[in-house]
């Protein structure tokens, strides 16, 4: 299965929400790291918690940052956040959120 992904810029892509199933096909489609910038339960109980896509990540070989940014906005403090892990993580790099907007929004934060 392969999962859609949009570029933002070199080395770094977005994805609407993933689950701990995705992370092999994540890996296969040549991704070094996932950043997860979704609160755990923000939809409720059946979303995919950070602990069980964190497992599967590294299962797959992947390198993981979670970053949970609420889905109203963010501050420069959450901006601050997602530049360190952009500096810790090899690409490509995957964010994903509810729709993958949050997760471009805060890139470009991030790296202004």
């Amino acid at each position: 299965m392969t999962i859609t992904t949009n570029k933002v810029a070199e080395n770094f892509f977005v994805a609407a929400q993933l689950n701990a199933d995705s992370m092999k096909d994540i890996a296969a489609q040549g991704f070094r790291a996932v950043i997860n910038n979704r609160p755990d339960f923000e939809e409720g109980p059946n979303q995919p918690t950070h602990a069980s896509i964190k497992a599967s990540a590294e299962a797959a070989g992947l390198q993981y940052a979670f970053v949970p940014i609420p889905p109203s906005s963010f501050t420069p403090a959450d901006a601050a956040l997602m530049r360190a892990a952009l500096a810790n993580l090899p690409g490509p790099v995957l964010a994903f959120c509810r729709s993958g907007r949050r997760s471009a929004a805060l890139f470009q934060a991030a790296k202004a």
